[in-house]
């Protein structure tokens, strides 16, 4: 991969290249939305649950913790679900307004809508706040205290785009802000913070650190060109090292926050299933690392986007605990 040829997007069609093929926007979206749905990633969903997930393992785990699943639980998992895809849509935004040079002499994002002329910037800023300010009305309907960190998670949605300007940890402030919702599902549901939701968060960075070195290394030819630093540029050929280390992190932490929250006041068999899940969880990322080729983009990708199956494992389990 090089940082020069042909716009992937060769049939004029406006599709981004490493969206989903045949995905509903570049097929059944008015063709007026698609390039701001494609502004916000909606023709590449993975981000959206990536964002999402660690909302519900927070979610899933204080319910149990509570010993109910309320129409409240309902409606934060809704609204969640909701945030999660207008503020990844709003952060993708901004991202590809703060990247649009990088992205000019990046092959594989060359075709976004903002480089490939089918949006302005100004049309993006407007897009982006639009987003934001019905992200904000949803949110509006959560605890005080949830409503506080939704507001100071901006702040890691601001910076994430320049940190690959500035150090070689970019994958960490993406972790930061990505994994944010752990803390902001739990407050929504127990009105409070605890150090459970706080292992749960750092349990969840690790998890981007893993997934998202992953996914930078589709790239590292034309970062290396442009200048972009990444772990993936990073780490080089010791990858796989790091990422084990990564994975081994993400279990732990994982399992310390549940073992906290649910010990003091759930019976030991909601306890083993909600741990089965985490151990599953982990076999997942093992499962990926021994069919990770770095020197392949295509297979980074495929791998990078099982995540989305790899979290969803613990909010089974943790779903099913509350039955047993």
């Amino acid at each position: 991969m090089t940082g020069t040829g042909e716009t992937p997007d060769t049939k004029g069609t406006g599709q981004v290249a490493d969206a989903v093929k045949g995905n509903w926007v570049d097929t059944i979206a008015p063709a007026a939305s698609r390039p701001y749905l494609r502004l916000s990633r909606a023709d590449r969903p993975i981000g959206t649950w990536l964002l999402l997930i660690p909302c519900y393992w927070s979610i899933a785990t204080a319910s149990l913790m509570q010993g109910t699943f309320t129409i409240m639980h309902l409606w934060i998992a809704i609204g969640c679900s909701a945030g999660a895809w207008l503020m990844r849509g709003a952060g993708c935004t901004w991202n590809d307004i703060t990247d649009r040079d990088f992205d000019k002499a990046v092959a594989r994002t060359r075709s976004r809508p903002i480089p490939s002329g089918q949006v302005t910037v100004r049309g993006a800023a407007v897009w982006m706040i639009l987003q934001s300010l019905i992200a904000f009305a949803i949110l509006l309907t959560f605890t005080w205290t949830a409503i506080a960190l939704g507001i100071c998670s901006l702040l890691l949605v601001c910076i994430y785009p320049f940190a690959k300007r500035f150090t070689w940890w970019p994958q960490l402030f993406l972790g930061l802000a990505f994994n944010w919702g752990a803390l902001l599902a739990w407050a929504a549901v127990t009105g409070t913070l605890h150090w459970a939701p706080v292992l749960i968060y750092i349990a969840g960075i690790f998890w981007t650190l893993f997934y998202d070195t992953i996914y930078a290394h589709q790239d590292t030819d034309d970062d290396a060109l442009i200048g972009v630093k990444s772990t993936a540029r990073l780490f080089g050929e010791n990858t796989s090292k790091w990422l084990k280390w990564f994975m081994a992190a993400s279990v732990s932490f994982f399992g310390a926050g549940v073992v906290l929250a649910l010990a003091p006041a759930t019976n030991v068999l909601q306890l083993v299933v909600s741990l089965g899940g985490i151990w599953a969880f982990g076999w997942h990322l093992m499962w990926q690392l021994s069919r990770l080729n770095i020197e392949d983009p295509e297979k980074c990708l495929v791998i990078f986007r099982s995540n989305r199956n790899a979290g969803l494992i613990p909010v089974l389990f943790l779903a099913v605990a509350h039955f047993v």
